[in-house]
């Protein structure tokens, strides 16, 4: 993408049926892939990132919907602390890999450095071209060691994302989503389109290529990502393990406390009028 503005495509809408039932068969295959990692001990990461409300948490979310949290995790983490800003850059982010039988999804990553602390001069120059050099190595020293490593770059043009923007500040549920930092992408749009340009041509390197993921229609966005997703793990068709369930026994006759003496949470549901 150029520095200029990207605007929004003509696209219809992906029909609800149509993404709610390949959404479900997508995520049959999510909970297959995960059954996959787990047994054999493969570490996955995947790297989101992107422009503001281009819609990475809500793939994210998709994504990790019906996985077991226990070895699928999702990464994302706040402003770094005075102790963290002491520490060598990939620290913290190297800190949460994935281990053997793992998922990492990353809601944002190292990749910080070259977005918006490039672009909102939260890093010195010096920082910032070091992270251009580095990176390609760290992330071909990742691979190399087995790790499967897929990094998305959510796109969403200049009014879609405006208009996404306008829809959070009206809701009470998402008006969190909605800070200074997040806001300044619309005036400083053009610095964020040089950044991300200069990012790519530093690391989508053959070892960890780049992945756009175009995002105008959310629902296409999601499908498209999980079906990528997919592609790039070689797992394989697996039946889970036969489960029987037993039957149950009978009570027994010890006498149990009585149940007055439970503190219950009030019936708010029951309140409620038709």
């Amino acid at each position: 993408m150029s520095g200029s503005k990207k605007k929004a495509k003509k696209n219809k809408r992906l029909a609800k049926a149509l993404y709610e039932a390949e959404l479900t068969r997508l995520q049959v295959e999510l909970v297959t892939m995960q059954r996959w990692v787990t047994a054999t001990g493969a570490r996955v990461l995947v790297l989101f990132e992107g422009r503001d409300a281009a819609g990475k948490g809500g793939a994210i979310k998709r994504i990790v919907q019906y996985l077991n949290p226990r070895s699928a995790r999702v990464v994302a983490l706040p402003t770094p602390s005075e102790r963290e800003r002491g520490q060598w850059y990939y620290q913290r982010y190297i800190e949460r890999l994935p281990t053997a039988g793992e998922i990492v999804l990353m809601d944002r990553s190292w990749y910080n450095r070259a977005g918006v602390e490039k672009v909102m001069d939260y890093c010195t120059v010096e920082e910032y071209e070091r992270f251009l050099e580095q990176t390609p190595v760290l992330e071909r020293m990742l691979v190399d060691d087995g790790i499967i490593l897929v990094k998305y770059w959510f796109s969403v043009s200049d009014t879609e994302q405006e208009k996404r923007f306008k829809s959070r500040l009206q809701d009470p549920v998402r008006r969190w989503k909605l800070s200074e930092t997040d806001l300044a992408s619309i005036t400083k749009w053009e610095d964020y389109s040089q950044a991300k340009d200069a990012m790519f041509a530093a690391t989508d390197t053959p070892e960890a290529p780049w992945w756009t993921v175009e995002s105008d229609d959310k629902r296409s966005s999601r499908l498209n990502t999980i079906a990528h997703l997919l592609s790039q793990v070689p797992y394989e068709q697996s039946e889970p393990a036969k489960v029987k369930i037993p039957e149950r026994p009978d009570a027994n006759e010890t006498d149990r406390p009585d149940i007055d003496e439970q503190n219950f949470v009030p019936d708010h549901a029951g309140s409620l009028s038709a």
